[in-house]
């Protein structure tokens, strides 16, 4: 675990916290709700890309020097900021006050993009911002240049094992109790989407499983070639063996980041990380109501009360998330694949 104090003065900045892999919909962002911490308490996450000010477009920064940032397409509002900033939930920082003037102009919240709004009480240092502004996760981010790890911070539990973090009941429903398609969950497979693609060589692609097609197949016919499927990508992992497919969606270990693979390797196939909650749900689909049945229900019967949430629109992957992990894989500088991502952003398929 880590304890992250002042760089300036040493003070203590956070509770004891351990080390999770940055979530695929931290890069999602947009729209007028709320939203929750972007981490659960008592964790803490490392942001391998840059972030802060300055930002910076496209245009201006140049395709040479964006390459040597690791980005090689054009997206919105570059940072060149630092790289490593330590994310947070709000809960778990303390030692610190809220700078007003530096807080930018927010609609519902504090946005924190434009300069760090967070100083440390005891010596002034300007350590990170803190972020709650609404269609933004709820997070603070310390800036890796004005903070340190402290010693004595307790020893890092060991990571969950496959079977626990892939159970059912860490499975995410795709829709959430207010009636819409789940942010996490469009965030989580348009980032899986990217992959796909990048492994596809643009040749066309089906999904085999029928618990997975409604979620892919429609994203995958408007992004790559009609025409017979050369490639096949099917759900493998933890319990599910190895089928015979040339793309495999496996889970993503939400703590250290890993990608699962097949005992003694999984051949020629390409591994595609999916978040390891959504593909839960995926291999173990089903209503998970808590109210008991007496009996339980005949095959293909649903509840009627409460009745199953059924949004009103077609689900679609984050075109947003999408575009930002294949912006920053360098095959995206192929022509055919740099076509597909420029293809995102007029497709239909995805608001």
């Amino acid at each position: 675990m880590a304890v992250f104090g002042c760089g300036e003065c040493g003070a203590r900045l956070t509770a004891a916290v351990s080390e999770v892999a940055l979530p695929a919909h931290a890069a999602l962002r947009g729209g007028h709700d709320l939203l929750p911490p972007l981490l659960e308490p008592g964790s803490y996450a490392v942001d391998p890309r840059p972030y802060g000010p300055p930002w910076q477009q496209w245009e201006d920064l140049g395709a040479e020097r964006a390459a040597e940032r690791g980005l090689f397409a054009p997206l919105w509002g570059i940072s060149d900021g630092p790289t490593g900033t330590v994310v947070l939930a709000p809960g778990d920082v303390g030692g610190v006050v809220l700078v007003p003037q530096w807080c930018g102009e927010g609609c519902l919240g504090v946005g924190g993009a434009d300069r760090p709004n967070l100083a440390c009480a005891e010596c002034g240092l300007p350590v990170g911002s803190r972020i709650d502004d609404c269609g933004q996760w709820q997070a603070v981010r310390l800036d890796p240049r004005a903070v340190r790890r402290l010693p004595g911070a307790p020893s890092e539990p060991a990571p969950a094992g496959w079977e626990e973090i892939t159970g059912e009941d860490r499975a995410l429903p795709p829709v959430e109790p207010r009636g819409w398609w789940s942010d996490r969950w469009q965030a989580a497979t348009g980032a899986a989407l990217a992959h796909v693609a990048a492994a596809s060589g643009g040749r066309p692609v089906a999904v085999v499983d029928p618990q997975a097609a409604p979620y892919l197949e429609r994203a995958l016919a408007a992004l790559l070639p009609g025409g017979e499927p050369e490639r096949r990508l099917a759900l493998a992992g933890p319990g599910l063996g190895v089928p015979d497919a040339e793309l495999l969606l496996v889970p993503l270990h939400p703590q250290s980041g890993e990608v699962w693979a097949p005992p003694g390797g999984g051949g020629e196939a390409v591994l595609v990380p999916l978040a390891a909650e959504v593909w839960a749900w995926l291999v173990s689909p089903g209503e998970r109501s808590r109210l008991p049945v007496v009996g339980g229900l005949p095959e293909g019967v649903e509840r009627d009360d409460p009745l199953p949430l059924r949004p009103v629109w077609v689900f679609e992957p984050s075109r947003q998330v999408f575009r930002e992990v294949l912006a920053w894989m360098p095959a995206v500088r192929e022509p055919w694949l740099r076509a597909v991502f420029d293809r995102a952003w007029r497709s239909p398929w995805m608001a």
